[in-house]
């Protein structure tokens, strides 16, 4: 089993915990706004560690860090909202070979 089905399957199974005991129970428990707030906090902690990283390369693994912080709250959300990285990773399957722009540009407005 690869390392993100066994991360659904724990994140499922952490719906039914006890908030005061399961972070990611807490975070289901604050729903969809808790998730999101963490997961721009995570981003933003992204954003600074790869410029700490792009002087400095010994920083290099503090950055593949926090995008696992970053990836790890995006499937919290995911489960909270009963989907999974399968769907992200078929989106992904469907973009492949098409041009980012192309791609942006057919996109339904909104």
């Amino acid at each position: 089993m690869d390392t993100l089905q066994q991360l659904n399957d724990i994140l499922i199974k952490r719906k039914r915990d006890d908030p005061s005991t399961s972070y990611v129970a807490s975070l289901y428990q604050g729903g969809v706004n808790k998730i999101a707030q963490k997961i721009g906090e995570e981003a933003t902690e992204v954003v600074l560690a790869a410029k700490d990283a792009a002087v400095d390369a010994e920083l290099k693994p503090a950055l593949i860090g926090e995008v696992a912080d970053l990836w790890f709250h995006s499937l919290v959300l995911l489960s909270h909202l009963d989907l999974s990285a399968n769907d992200v990773l078929q989106e992904l399957q469907q973009r492949a070979g098409i041009s980012g722009h192309t791609e942006k540009a057919n996109r339904p407005a909104g």
